[in-house]
C-alpha cells in the first residue's frame, strides 16, 4: 500500500480489540472506524483497497501530548514538517505541540494564530497545541480556549529560554481563576528553586556535577506547590515529565483528597540512569534530570500502580552547537532530549520486560493522552466512530537507530547505537497511509486539531 493511499479496511491476525488481541477487519469509512469484524464476517465489507498486515500489531496511533516543534522562529532546532514526519515513522498519529521554543512563543490569540500559519500545510500527523501562561497573559487564555488550545503550560522555574519566563505564586492564582469553570487543564513544569546546600562546584564535564544542581526535593516543593493549588480551585492540573519517584505519595495523597490532578513521565526517565551517563555526554542533559537506577525502577512501578498517568517524549531537540559537544560542558548545554520517532519502540523494550502488556502500551502512549487534551472522543482508541488512525508494527522485530533512519530534523541524541525492540511498518492516519516501511505520503495528510470547550463569559 502505497504512501498517501486511502485505506477502506485493515486485515491482521493480531488487532488490539479492548480487552483482547484477535484476528480482524477494521473497516474505515471517511476516515472513521466503521466497525470491526472477526475476518470471517469482513468479506460483504470490504469492496475497496484492503491492507493484509499478516501477524502484524494493529493498535491505535500513539498520541504523544508533549513535543516542542519550536517553528516559527527556531525552525533550525526541528520544525513541523520534519517533527511530523519523524513522529509519522514512529506510529505517532497525533502530537500536541507545547507553547514553547518557538518565537513567538504561543501565550497570546495572535501568536497562537501565528503558530497556525507556521504549521499550515506542514503536518504529516494531526496536531493539536498547548498554550502557555506566563506573567501578565492571564486575560489571554478564555480567548486561547475558544480558539481551541488544548490546555495550558506553565514554569515554576525558568525556562530556558527567555520569551516564556516563570510565574510566580500571583500569577498562577490569577490563571487558576481564569481556568475555573473552562474545563482546560494547566500543565506544570514542576521544579521549584529551594534552598539546599550548596553543591560543590565539580567538574562540569561530569554528569553528576549537574544532577546535584537539580536535586529531588525541586521536584517535590514544586509538585507539593500544585497539590495545594489544584485541591484549591479544582481546575485540572498536571504534571508533566516527572523525573523523581519522591513526589509521588504526595500526588497519591492529593488524589485521594479530591485533586483532579494527572502525572506523565518521559522515555529518558524509564531508560536511561544516571550511571551511566559518560563525561561530557551532553545529549543526555534533560531537565529536570535522568536520575539513578533505583528511581527509575520506582517509576516503573508507579507507572504498573497508575500513579503515573502516562509517557510521553519530551521531544525537545535544539542545534548541536547549544548541546556544546566541543566542550562537554554539562552546565552550559541545552537542555532537551530528542526522542519523538522512538517513543513506541523505546517504551516497549523495557516495558515488555517488566510484565506490561500491549493493553498497556495502549493505556500509556494512546488513551491517557488523548483523554488530557480531551481527543479522548476520537483518538486513542481503535472504536467505531473514532478516526481511523493506526500503527501497525512487529513487537518482536529489533534495530538499532543510528543516523540514518531517524527523521528528526538534528539527528543528535542519547538513543543512537542503540539496539530496540519493536519496529514500525505502516502508519496510518484518518484511513490514509501517511508512513510506510520507510517511505511517507508526497503530501502532508495531518490536520490541525482545535478542542471544543463551552467557555464561560471573560472574568
Amino acid at each position: 500500500m502505497e504512501p498517501g493511499s486511502t485505506v477502506s479496511a485493515v486485515r491482521s491476525q493480531r488487532v488490539l480489540c479492548g480487552e483482547e488481541i484477535r484476528p480482524a477487519v477494521i473497516i474505515i469509512k471517511e476516515g472513521k472506524i466503521h466497525c470491526i469484524l472477526p475476518d470471517s464476517e469482513a468479506s460483504m465489507h470490504t469492496a475497496g483497497k484492503v491492507l493484509d498486515v499478516g501477524n502484524s500489531m494493529v493498535m491505535p496511533g500513539i498520541v504523544d501530548c508533549h513535543v516542542h516543534v519550536n517553528e516559527p522562529g527556531r525552525s533550525s532546532w526541528e520544525g513541523y514538517w520534519t517533527a511530523t514526519r519523524a513522529a509519522a515513522a514512529g506510529g505517532v498519529t497525533t502530537i500536541v505541540d507545547m507553547p514553547l521554543n518557538s518565537i513567538p512563543p504561543t501565550t497570546t490569540l495572535r501568536n497562537f494564530h501565528e503558530k497556525l500559519r507556521a504549521a499550515t500545510g506542514q503536518c504529516f500527523v494531526d496536531t493539536a497545541f498547548w498554550g502557555g501562561v506566563i506573567p501578565g497573559n492571564k486575560l489571554e487564555l478564555r480567548p486561547m480556549i475558544q480558539a481551541g488550545v488544548a490546555g495550558f503550560k506553565c514554569f515554576l522555574i525558568h525556562s530556558g529560554v527567555d520569551e516564556f519566563p516563570h510565574v510566580s505564586d500571583a500569577d498562577v492564582h490569577a490563571a487558576m481563576k481564569q481556568l475555573q469553570g473552562t474545563g482546560s487543564v494547566l500543565l506544570f513544569h514542576a521544579e521549584q528553586e529551594v534552598q539546599h546546600p550548596a553543591a560543590e562546584k565539580g567538574d562540569p564535564h561530569e554528569y553528576s556535577t549537574f544532577l546535584r544542581s537539580r536535586p529531588d526535593i525541586m521536584e517535590l516543593e514544586a509538585i507539593r506547590t500544585v497539590t495545594q493549588l489544584c485541591l484549591q480551585y479544582q481546575v485540572r492540573c498536571h504534571i508533566v515529565h516527572l523525573s523523581s519517584a519522591q513526589p509521588l505519595e504526595l500526588i497519591r495523597s492529593a488524589r485521594k483528597a479530591g485533586a483532579p490532578l494527572t502525572v506523565e513521565t518521559t522515555h529518558h526517565y524509564l531508560n536511561l540512569c544516571a550511571e551511566n551517563i559518560p563525561a561530557r555526554a551532553t545529549q543526555f542533559k534533560c531537565c529536570p534530570p535522568i536520575r539513578d537506577t533505583a528511581n527509575r525502577e520506582l517509576l516503573w512501578s508507579a507507572l504498573k500502580a497508575g500513579d503515573i498517568d502516562m509517557v510521553v517524549s519530551d521531544h525537545s531537540p535544539c542545534t548541536p552547537d547549544l548541546k556544546c559537544l566541543d566542550s562537554g560542558d554539562f552546565t552550559q548545554a541545552w537542555g532537551g532530549i530528542s526522542s519523538l520517532q522512538f517513543g513506541l519502540s523505546l517504551f516497549w523494550t523495557s516495558a515488555s520486560k517488566r510484565g506490561f502488556s500491549f493493553f498497556d502500551a495502549v493505556r500509556l502512549l494512546c488513551k491517557e493522552p488523548a483523554q488530557l487534551c480531551r481527543l479522548d472522543n476520537q483518538k486513542g482508541s481503535l472504536i467505531p466512530g473514532h478516526d481511523a488512525d493506526l500503527v501497525i508494527w512487529d513487537p518482536e522485530k529489533e534495530f538499532t537507530v543510528n543516523e540514518d533512519n531517524i527523521h528528526h530534523k538534528n539527528k543528535l541524541t542519547p538513543y543512537l547505537g542503540l539496539a530496540l525492540r519493536g519496529k514500525v511498518k505502516v502508519t496510518i492516519v484518518r484511513g490514509k497511509v501517511v508512513y510506510s516501511h520507510g517511505s511517507f505520503s508526497s503530501q502532508p495528510l495531518g490536520k490541525h486539531l482545535f478542542i471544543q470547550r463551552k467557555t464561560p463569559a471573560p472574568l
